[in-house]
């Protein structure tokens, strides 16, 4: 415990008049990098990804290359 005299403030932290604004976050000297950059790298450590063709034999997928769309138009 403290012995405080009464009718004074107590002394405050160091921390107290931190503010983290825009400008003090901006001025940091150091970053980090995020973590799928960290999880990417740990990754490649070995060796990059493997080669991808730009195109695939198999056409994407999704609701636009689906079976649903083959339907043929008929005039009634």
């Amino acid at each position: 415990m403290t012995t405080e005299e009464p009718g004074r403030e107590p002394a405050g932290e160091p921390w107290d008049d931190l503010v983290f604004d825009e400008a003090f976050v901006r001025s940091a000297e150091t970053t980090e990098p995020s973590a799928r950059a960290r999880m990417l790298a740990a990754r490649w450590r070995e060796g990059g990804p493997d080669p991808q063709p730009w195109r695939s034999d198999e056409p994407p997928a999704g609701r636009f290359f689906g079976k649903g769309r083959r339907r043929r138009w008929r005039r009634k």
